[in-house]
């Protein structure tokens, strides 16, 4: 009996310490993320809304969407193609005729997923409450972006991953000329994308800097169009800045490792959209259990 009432006991500690951490809602805000409920069409904060940023979760701060993949509709609701990595559980509704989308995290609703319609060649629209998001811009204190390529996108999601401070991790397609590439395109060299990880970080607990150095420790900065047996344009070194301060930040980087005796390769250019990879790339490393075969940690710093 004792087991059982400090057992009880803890659950509604641990309970109670989670709830903790959830955003205080207002009842127009429950009445759509608890009761799922739907805002009215065409007055929601972010239908029109197109800065660039990130879209997280409003009752648990989860990373959501990207606004590069958001695009405008005609129904009322914001309308993206794509979720971030694991953030949106997919649910049939009762009836079967249409598929809930809540938070992968905290299980708030955010609106319904449609497939079919041909806005995108995604050819899906997550449309979403407004009420159900909050924007972080480029500068938010809680969410930021970094964007990396160096070599094949397994083995630096691999190591990214395990540095403090990072939220997610991953692998996809920047820098090349055709929307909505796909793996085989990319090696065929002649979208000019290159294998890549975006990072979601908390600024609180790591920073650009200190990111930026440990991805020109875990692979060769020097070596141009490959990494290791990997050979072509697509697995360059090559950083992408969303910002002056990543830029300069990573110029301040590289000059040291010059002032070293690199011979330097990395390039540093301006983000432009990235493109999520297909699922089965994400996570490649953790799922097969292995290590990467051409990414190793080496102290440059």
């Amino acid at each position: 009996m004792k087991i059982i009432l400090i057992f009880t006991f803890a659950m509604l500690i641990f309970t109670n310490l989670e709830a903790r951490k959830m955003n205080k809602l207002t009842a127009e805000e429950k009445a759509v993320i608890i009761n799922k409920g739907t805002e009215r069409p065409f007055t929601g904060k972010y239908n029109d809304y197109f800065k660039a940023g990130i879209y997280t979760c409003r009752q648990c701060d989860a990373p959501l969407y990207r606004a590069d993949d958001k695009f405008k509709t005609s129904c009322g609701w914001p309308g993206f193609d794509e979720e971030f990595k694991n953030a949106v559980k997919k649910t049939v509704d009762a009836d079967g005729r249409r598929t809930e989308i809540t938070c992968a995290k905290c299980g708030g609703h955010l609106g319904h997923v449609f497939v079919g319609e041909k806005a995108t060649p995604k050819n899906t629209r997550h449309c979403v409450n407004s009420i159900s998001m909050k924007f972080e811009d480029l500068d938010s204190q809680k969410l930021r972006r970094a964007i990396f390529a160096g070599g094949c996108f397994w083995g630096v999601e691999y190591y990214m991953q395990k540095a403090p401070g990072v939220i997610l991790v991953s692998s996809g397609y920047i820098g090349g000329t055709k929307k909505y590439p796909s793996y085989k395109e990319i090696c065929s060299g002649k979208t000019g994308h290159a294998e890549a990880v975006e990072v979601v970080y908390d600024p609180t607990k790591t920073n650009f800097e200190k990111l930026t150095k440990l991805f020109l420790e875990i692979h060769d900065p020097t070596q141009v169009d490959r990494q290791g047996p990997d050979i072509g344009n697509q697995y360059r070194s090559e950083i992408f800045y969303l910002n002056d301060k990543q830029k300069k930040t990573a110029e301040k980087l590289i000059k040291i490792l010059k002032e070293k005796g690199l011979k330097v390769a990395t390039k540093i250019e301006p983000a432009t959209r990235f493109w999520t990879a297909e699922d089965y790339h994400q996570d490649y490393y953790k799922i097969k259990k292995k290590l990467p075969y051409c990414h190793a940690y080496k102290k440059r710093f």
